[in-house]
């Protein structure tokens, strides 16, 4: 078996999207997740026909696969403008070539019903077109790996799945929650997984560092999704690093101990 690797532009956020692309191909990513470049979305429910050809042409240059998106979930305005707003955003993903539509839910406790209403009326229409919705650890409605399966058993759909993010379970509960045990309530229902450590120092988490040299112990926690069947590909969202050389050697680093970590499940 083998596994994509991505990663998100994130570690590469004060520069272009174009530079970004450049440098995590050439740290020998295959997959791309579109976050924010220089305070800018590339791709947003707003994004016009330009925008979209110029997510295709860059990932085409790079020879990336732009297999994922972070968007908001359309949980302000009126219910029914905003859901059709998103499904407006499922169809852009298409022509883009995104597979996986991520969020981070709501930590507005008010909204959670909305949230669970929302991604149910919209999760066979992405199913219909080749989208999976995505939620992933962020707090509030989706703080633990149970209330990613809670979430997952509300909306009920195929069309709705969980991205796994072991760094996160750790930061926003500051490590009451340990990743290690917590993945087992997602086992089955992850088919995405962003790469992210974390450390807690005195009640203070901090995401902004190398995989590998946190908390997080990932031949555990990707063995034990890798066990329930997991195959989907791995995004690396942080890498730590004070410049873009620094950064770019990470990311490199990164691809290899991620292959030497999968080595034993293939």
């Amino acid at each position: 078996m083998s596994w994509e690797l991505g990663a998100t532009t994130r570690p590469w956020h004060d520069i272009s999207f174009e530079d970004a692309c450049a440098a995590i191909a050439d740290a020998g990513y295959t997959d791309l997740a579109i976050f924010a470049n220089k305070g800018e979305h590339p791709l947003t429910a707003k994004s016009s026909s330009a925008d979209v050809d110029r997510v295709k042409r860059v990932t085409a240059q790079t020879g990336l696969s732009p297999s994922m998106l972070l968007a908001s979930p359309p949980l302000r305005g009126e219910v029914a403008e905003a859901i059709a707003e998103y499904r407006g955003l499922i169809d852009l993903c298409v022509d883009a070539g995104v597979k996986y539509l991520m969020d981070c839910g709501t930590s507005d406790e008010s909204l959670y019903e909305r949230y669970y209403e929302t991604m149910a009326e919209l999760a066979p229409y992405a199913l219909e077109k080749g989208i999976e919705l995505q939620l992933k650890p962020h707090g509030g409605i989706s703080l633990t790996g149970a209330d990613l399966r809670k979430a997952h058993e509300r909306v009920n759909s195929p069309g709705f799945t969980i991205c796994y993010d072991p760094g996160n379970i750790i930061y926003y509960t500051k490590g009451e929650n340990r990743p290690e045990t917590d993945v087992h309530d997602v086992g089955g229902l992850a088919t995405t997984c962003i790469i992210k450590d974390c450390t807690v120092d005195d009640g203070k988490p901090e995401v902004w560092l190398m995989p590998g040299e946190g908390l997080v112990d990932f031949p555990d926690v990707l063995g034990s999704l890798i066990g329930a069947g997991f195959d989907g590909p791995f995004y690396v969202e942080c890498l730590g690093g004070d410049d873009h050389a620094e950064i770019n050697a990470r990311a490199k680093r990164v691809v290899a101990w991620l292959g030497e970590l999968l080595a034993a499940h293939r």
